[in-house]
């Protein structure tokens, strides 16, 4: 069974316990506001470890700066977490963005990454955010996660996170 829980920077290290791999039939690039499908076909595979040391470094920079972390867990094995980031974004300083967010390859399409969702929304609703704020890899699977969760196309794209992913598909959620 998998339960939920707000996850603290000494435990950085569990967040290799995470298979982020998958098979990319179709990404996405966004032009002029409108989402163009171009076919893939090629396997991501998961963090090296000079990744996996990045994205623990960004995980503890966000956590000590305030952010928040849910992570799922099966037993004791990190299946999937989620990152509230500290910083509001926005003209009106409206938004949080979701920093991180990954479901391990075996445990996708059953609700997990659904329910960290709900949690960040909450907890970005409870710190006065009006929008949760997405800069989505380019990938079919991500990109429609997040839209069946309720993200459309932002009309304010947010300069620093697109010039960090310029790929990236740049979306909100209305809280």
């Amino acid at each position: 069974m998998i339960h939920y829980s707000v996850m603290t920077k000494e435990q950085a290290h569990k967040l290799s316990e995470v298979d982020r791999s998958e098979k990319i039939d179709f990404i996405y690039e966004c032009l002029g506001g409108i989402i163009h499908e171009i076919e893939a076909g090629h396997e991501c595979a998961t963090w090296d470890e000079q990744l996996m040391k990045e994205l623990q470094e960004r995980f503890v920079y966000e956590l000590e700066h305030g952010g928040m972390g849910i992570g799922a867990f099966d037993g004791d094995t990190l299946v999937g977490f989620g990152v509230l980031a500290h910083q509001f974004r926005g003209d009106l300083q409206d938004r949080l963005q979701v920093d991180l967010m990954y479901v391990s390859r075996n445990y996708r399409r059953q609700g997990i990454g659904t329910r960290i969702i709900n949690e960040l929304s909450q907890e970005a609703r409870n710190r006065g955010a009006k929008y949760l704020y997405i800069s989505s890899t380019e990938t079919r699977s991500a990109v429609y996660f997040y839209k069946s969760n309720g993200s459309e196309l932002t009309e304010e794209v947010d300069s620093e996170l697109f010039q960090k992913e310029p790929l990236d598909i740049h979306m909100t959620i209305k809280l």
